[in-house]
């Protein structure tokens, strides 16, 4: 399948069956920005939650936070990214659209002249004014990461947690960057969710833990179902690395336009404790009972973007096939990322069946997302749910009503069995890796 095409499928299943809709479209659409509809919300919260599952439920080195988006300005004066966080901006003298230096080659993608302007340096952080007059004493900004929430706690949370490095602090939450050109779908856009882990560790042990957590941070996409020909590591090299990184390696996805950066794995150093130590004042080290000395740790950043993720999954899972000679599309998605993980499906609107299926969900839906479906055949039903990726639906039919039994069917391979119904919710937690 054509890129163009594939992108053009994915992009009209996201809008037709309420995954990700153009924000504002009653208004002509706000550019670059997208509403996550009924099936989006679910999906792009299960990516979230398997990520907090690998990052801080199944490990005791590492707690949560949720920082504030606004605060101080003097937090990105001495993080760098008032003077540092810029983009190379042009403008085409031809067309008068504005355009990203380092994307376009000389050339306007608009109307292709080559008159452009020398490229000045652009500040992608959005600027606003915190209380009743706008001036410079209450100008703020919205985060760009929220990396640097973490870092200012630093000092709480190693009091409160009795954590002692190497540990890691883990973040999801909104940031916020004044593209200059957002496109391709959710991949680039101006207000965005990350996922991000500040882990903390010996200076020493920085390069082993560097290492560790890009090939965990790779597995996790493998893992949940990401096919490995589709994922590459690629460590940046020396002239592109960040004012802060000793060391760079983005996850990369192939996407239809070709490869992307899916996630950045940093080693940070010690540069924003000591930057915000500096600033504020106050010492952001650990004191070391064993050696009886204190020391800044370095910091291993993994940071990931919810929305570019949730994008790469429903890329990798898309599939055109065949069931009976019919053509069928079908999400692959892993059952943790699926918005939905089962579909109770009454064979018909009979009140006994109604009741019997209302009774299933009731006892499924405490532990896996649910759809509940009555219209059309249960043909085209079938084709609904394998088209927005859920793994298993359950059908109560009329001999459900006599043998106290319902019929499993498989998304992927369309396979179908009989499943007592005292024993339904064992069955599924199995079959779904629950």
């Amino acid at each position: 399948m054509a890129s163009d095409e594939l992108m053009e499928k994915i992009v009209n299943l996201s809008k037709r069956r309420g995954i990700i809709f153009p924000s504002a479209e009653i208004y002509g659409g706000f550019r670059s920005t997208y509403d996550y509809g009924p099936l989006g919300v679910l999906m792009l919260r299960n990516v979230k939650n398997a990520w907090w599952r690998s990052m801080v439920q199944l490990r005791h080195d590492v707690v949560g936070l949720d920082a504030s988006i606004l605060s101080t300005p003097k937090i990105w004066e001495a993080s760098g990214h008032l003077a540092n966080f810029t983009d190379p901006l042009v403008d085409c003298r031809s067309c008068k659209e504005r355009w990203r230096a380092d994307h376009i080659d000389g050339v306007c993608p608009n109307c292709g002249s080559t008159d452009l302007t020398e490229a000045r340096a652009f500040n992608m952080m959005f600027k606003t004014f915190v209380g009743p007059v706008e001036d410079e004493a209450s100008t703020a900004y919205l985060r760009p990461e929220t990396a640097q929430g973490m870092f200012i706690n630093f000092k709480n949370i190693l009091q409160t947690s009795r954590k002692r490095p190497p540990f890691g602090i883990a973040q999801v939450g909104k940031s916020f960057r004044n593209e200059i050109t957002p496109g391709n779908f959710v991949f680039r856009t101006r207000e965005f969710e990350q996922m991000e882990m500040e882990y903390f560790v010996p200076p020493t042990e920085a390069p082993t833990w560097f290492e560790y957590w890009y090939q965990e941070r790779l597995k996790w996409y493998l893992d949940l179902g990401i096919e490995d020909h589709m994922l590459r590591l690629r460590h940046h090299d020396k002239e592109e690395l960040s004012h802060y990184s000793a060391g760079t390696v983005d996850i990369e996805f192939d996407f239809p336009w070709g490869w992307g950066e899916l996630e950045g794995i940093a080693n940070r150093t010690d540069y924003d404790l000591k930057a915000h130590s500096s600033y504020s004042g106050e010492k952001l080290e650990y004191f070391d009972p064993n050696t009886n000395s204190s020391y800044t740790p370095y910091v291993i950043e993994p940071a990931a973007g919810a929305t570019r993720a949730m994008m790469a999954f429903l890329i990798g899972a898309y599939c055109e096939d065949e069931v009976n000679g019919e053509p069928r599309t079908v999400l692959k998605l892993h059952p943790r990322i699926a918005p939905y993980q089962v579909a109770i499906l009454p064979l018909s609107k009979k009140e006994s069946l109604m009741k019997l299926a209302d009774e299933i969900y009731a006892d499924l839906s405490p532990v896996f997302s649910c759809d509940y479906d009555d219209t059309q055949s249960i043909g085209k039903r079938y084709r609904r749910q394998d088209e927005v990726g859920t793994p298993t639906c359950v059908t109560v039919d009329f001999d459900s009503l006599e043998d106290n039994a319902v019929t499993i069917r498989d998304r992927d391979t369309t396979e179908q069995v009989r499943v007592p119904i005292a024993e339904l919710r064992d069955n599924l937690v199995s079959r779904l890796g629950w």
